[in-house]
């Protein structure tokens, strides 16, 4: 039944402050859950949902003792470490998470079967991020994100837009009105009433309703109600080197905007924020985390942060003691502390401490909080008493409560392969001998083999190697002589032995050393132990033979280096003499055109003086010929 959407609704409902046509109709719905369109998160957010810290020791108190291999909060046991851990991160545990810290039991593992029994999605595992912000939309469907989102897709009769969230009502209490359509809903949140006050909210949210206030007087240098008696939060974020807190009225004070129309304000009493530099850049983690996991560090960085953290602690006591009066007079406290260190900095122990964890006030904020500003604070504070609307058929509730099951096949796990102990004792040598020949110890290998008894004439790697099937193969392919000498010669390694491509290991080798070795270990094993000529190796080589070529090879080597310094010596002799006859030349002609004899020119001056000079010296003298020619030239011409 399609119906139009009141005036009422279209404008921001604060909780304290209702129309009278709206408070005086207001009833409890008993419906487990409603979708609504204004509790979706913001996308930019710093930490995630967290539970009031006093909640969960309350309830780590009223908890029944559990083995080390137990979950208390699903009543489950296991039978070794490593089952408990994997039941931590299934399904099944995170579902039930979500539910206690909504306030809900937790489920079976049937019940949860029987949940997902419908869903058509395969299961791919839990969670891998705990936001609850649209970027999920992007990442692959689990069982658990399938799960809340079909809880959630229920048609809108007003035509209004699908919103793809999780089903919430866990941390709402619902309300509806005669005055609006049925399928329309008020949401607030139940951290603003105890236990005792949530079984019958109605006449206390008409009675706790204050009139807004026009005029103020003045508290210290914050405006305070004119009323004394309306009730007041205190707001405390605390996280990073960040802190924020304020005291806030209940009563909201009018403003008029520039339109002329009169808009309601928070009243705050008291507010005050600090930073200090206490986390670690790029590394994350306050430094007191650091060093009780690694030890202290003895940076000037460390030192900074710690000293900011003692002083951070010191200027938050100072004004908890300060507003003492103004904190025991709130009606509730709202706290975000994340970490040992920063609701130690809050509940102590410590001298004049002034919040208690065993405070029946203590709240946690239900929602996404951000960094802890005097902006976030005010934002949590209008989200915490803002009416959330609603909008959500009966007949869509029923079948989201009892969903048809459906059973859902699960993929069988793939099966590991048992290897024989042959196979694992064969993978064990591999890796072993692999690691032997590259590092080229010889004396390890050979002993290695030995004690193992281990057959080089069949031996082959394992997982199979198409180019280096067999060790000799590895040590020819790396060019170690050494290696290949000791497993022909002490390992009865097989030289015909071919890879996939059809290759013996000699193929393999890269210099003449190698080879040198295949020849030499034909010669000390004989001709009848093996194929020679098939695997390519080349005729026998005596390490006599070996050290004579080698020699003729030096010698033969030695006479060429002495022929070229012979060479050389001649050819600088020769150049000696022809620039002396050239000189002889040029003195010849001068004498003929009149010089007189041993007068010599310039060029030959600077010629004789070059004479004997290294090039970096000739090049050093001309420098500084030219440079008294150029102080000359300037001379002349000034």
């Amino acid at each position: 039944m399609a119906s139009i959407t009141p005036e009422i609704v279209q404008k921001p409902l604060y909780v304290f402050q209702l129309p009278e046509e709206l408070l005086q109709t207001l009833v409890r719905k008993t419906n487990g859950s409603a979708i609504t369109e204004e509790a979706a998160p913001s996308k930019e957010v710093e930490s995630q949902p967290e539970q009031s810290e006093i909640v969960q020791e309350y309830d780590k108190k009223d908890a029944a003792p559990a083995k080390a291999t137990s979950c208390n909060l699903c009543g489950l046991s296991f039978p070794t470490l490593q089952e408990q851990r994997s039941h931590v991160k299934s399904d099944l545990h995170n579902y039930n998470l979500k539910q206690k810290i909504k306030g809900f039991k937790p489920v079976t593992e049937a019940e949860f079967d029987k949940l997902i029994g419908e869903l058509d999605e395969s299961i791919s595992g839990s969670e891998s991020s705990s936001s609850e912000s649209e970027a999920d939309d992007k990442a692959q469907d689990s069982t658990l994100t399938a799960l809340l989102r079909r809880q959630a897709k229920i048609s809108n009769p007003n035509d209004q837009p699908e919103v793809k969230q999780e089903t919430v009502g866990q941390p709402l209490i619902w309300l509806g009105s005669s005055s609006l359509p049925p399928n329309i809903s008020l949401g607030v949140y139940r951290v603003l009433f105890s236990k005792d006050e949530l079984d019958d909210v109605v006449p206390l949210i008409q009675q706790k309703q204050f009139a807004p206030i026009v005029q103020g007087r003045k508290f210290g240098t914050n405006v305070a109600p004119a009323n004394s008696n309306t009730p007041t939060y205190f707001l405390c974020m605390i996280g990073g080197g960040h802190f924020a807190a304020m005291v806030v009225s209940l009563a909201p004070k009018l403003v008029t905007t520039h339109k002329g129309a009169h808009d309601r304000q928070a009243v705050v009493l008291a507010h005050k924020t600090f930073h200090r530099y206490t986390t670690r850049r790029k590394q994350g983690g306050a430094q007191s985390t650091s060093d009780a996991a690694k030890g202290a560090a003895h940076s000037a960085g460390s030192s900074l942060r710690r000293a900011n953290e003692a002083a951070l602690a010191t200027e938050i006591r100072a004004l908890l003691a300060e507003w003492k009066q103004l904190i025991n007079d709130c009606e509730l406290v709202f706290i975000r502390a994340t970490g040992s260190t920063n609701r130690r900095t809050l509940f102590g122990p410590y001298d004049g401490q002034v919040l208690r964890s065993n405070d029946p006030r203590n709240r946690g904020f239900p929602f996404t909080t951000r960094r802890a500003t005097q902006s976030e604070l005010t934002r949590a504070f209008v989200e915490l008493t803002r009416v959330k609307v609603s909008y959500i058929d009966e007949s869509a509730l029923k079948q989201v409560a009892a969903p048809a099951p459906v059973p859902v096949d699960k993929p069988a796990a793939p099966k590991k392969v048992k290897l024989s102990a042959e196979e694992q004792a064969a993978q064990l040598h591999t890796t072993q001998l692999a690691a032997l020949i590259k590092r080229a110890k010889v004396p390890a290998l050979v002993s290695y083999i030995s004690t193992n008894k281990i057959d080089l004439s069949t031996f082959t790697f394992s997982p199979a190697n198409t180019h280096t099937p067999t060790p000799l193969h590895l040590a020819a392919s790396l060019s170690s002589a050494p290696v290949v000498t000791a497993l022909l010669t002490r390992c009865n390694a097989n030289p015909t032995t071919i890879n996939a491509e059809s290759h013996t290991a000699i193929s393999l080798t890269r210099d003449r050393a190698t080879r040198d070795a295949f020849r030499l270990a034909r010669h000390t094993l004989g001709e009848s132990a093996c194929d020679w000529t098939a695997a390519g190796v080349g005729s026998a080589l005596t390490p006599a033979e070996a050290q004579a070529r080698d020699a003729e090879e030096k010698s033969a080597a030695d006479a060429e280096a002495a022929k070229e310094t012979i060479r050389r010596k001649a050819e600088t002799d020769r150049l000696r003499k022809a620039d002396v006859d050239k000189e002889d030349a040029d003195r010849e002609k001068r004498v003929g055109k009149g010089q007189v004899l041993g007068e010599m020119s310039g060029a030959e001056k600077r010629e004789v003086q070059a004479r004997g000079m290294t090039p970096e010296m000739r090049m050093k003298l001309e420098r500084e010929r030219r440079a008294r020619a150029a102080e000359e030239r300037f001379r002349r011409a000034g």
